[in-house]
């Protein structure tokens, strides 16, 4: 009892100071937008643990070299001051001048890791080592940078509940080369994620019908599949579905989209999930759009007040799932 007082009696001033020094450098710095150029003004450094040890011992060997009037001892300390302060200058250029191009962030499910990627340039001709990049919720990444070279560096989140997900802020840091001190800077970037429910459900998928489709979402006709229209190509689309042909000919690479026949079509309807709370319902969904993808089906989902065209792919999937996610949001 008493150590958990005697801890949460230090934590919660240190938080407190925290939240203060994080709300203080927004005031200062401002939202970031890439590409961002970390100049020196915005970089901030102290001695590490190491550091201090290092000073202390320094300071010790000082006073007994002025005691034993020992130039040896004088000489090796005043030498160990310079290599330490080319060190603490050292650290503060792994970060002064580097420039950080874009900033992405991917959707994800509710309960999961998603990933955002961070694209550095190092246009100087020294090397960048010991960076570590982190946020709050975050799974830290190390990485260092070669002279003139570009990295995209990957930094794993924690999804919360669906809806939108901010990412608040970033610290990018480097206690490189000694150990000795650690220079650190803050990136207030606009980075949102939209976290979908997380799939879940055991009812089987609704039965194909076209009479749950009415007006200009109905099939023209019967049978097989039939042509409908090019698109661009996007990422996953199978090589057999891009129009070779019109590729031969000079167009670019498009992909034929075939309709389906009415009888080939599911409708997910949020209606019919009766006596499920609206998170199972919307967990339901997810699952069957999953399903739908994985069998190459053509589906469409109906929400209260939205309803999504029938379609199936990559891009109908996004669209799908980030209306599910941000149902009442």
């Amino acid at each position: 009892m008493r150590s958990s007082r005697q801890s949460r009696f230090l934590s919660e001033p240190r938080a407190a100071l925290a939240a203060a020094l994080a709300r203080w450098a927004r005031a200062r710095q401002g939202d970031d937008l890439p590409p961002v150029a970390l100049q020196a003004r915005r970089i901030y450094i102290l001695p590490t643990a190491s550091g201090a040890a290092a000073a202390a011992l320094l300071f010790v060997m000082l006073l007994a070299g002025m005691n034993y009037d020992n130039s040896l001892a004088l000489m090796l300390c005043f030498m160990l001051c310079g290599v330490t302060l080319v060190s603490m200058h050292e650290c503060h250029g792994m970060l002064s001048g580097l420039m950080l191009l874009r900033a992405e962030v991917d959707n994800t499910f509710a309960g999961q890791l998603g990933e955002l990627q961070l694209y550095f340039e190092n246009a100087q001709t020294r090397v960048r080592a010991g960076l570590l990049v982190r946020s709050p919720g975050c799974v830290p990444s190390r990485f260092h940078m070669s002279p003139g070279g570009t990295q995209m560096v990957r930094l794993a989140f924690q999804a919360g509940a669906r809806g939108r997900q901010r990412i608040e802020r970033l610290e990018l840091s480097s206690s490189a080369p000694l150990g000795l001190f650690r220079a650190w800077t803050w990136l207030h970037l606009p980075l949102e994620a939209i976290v979908y429910p997380a799939p879940a459900g055991a009812r089987p998928l609704p039965a194909r019908g076209g009479n749950e489709l009415r007006g200009a979402w109905r099939s023209r006709v019967s049978g097989d599949e039939e042509w409908a229209w090019l698109r661009p190509l996007q990422d996953g689309d199978p090589p057999r579905s891009v129009a070779w042909k019109s590729y031969a000919r000079g167009a670019p690479l498009l992909v034929a989209h075939y309709d389906a026949p009415a009888g080939a079509r599911r409708v997910l309807d949020f209606t019919r999930l009766q006596g499920l709370s609206l998170e199972r319902r919307l967990s339901q969904l997810t699952q069957w759009v999953l399903d739908c993808e994985r069998l190459g089906e053509t589906y469409s989902v109906r929400l209260p007040q939205q309803s999504l065209p029938p379609g199936h792919g990559i891009a109908h999937q996004r669209a799908c799932l980030e209306a599910l996610g941000l149902y009442r949001q």
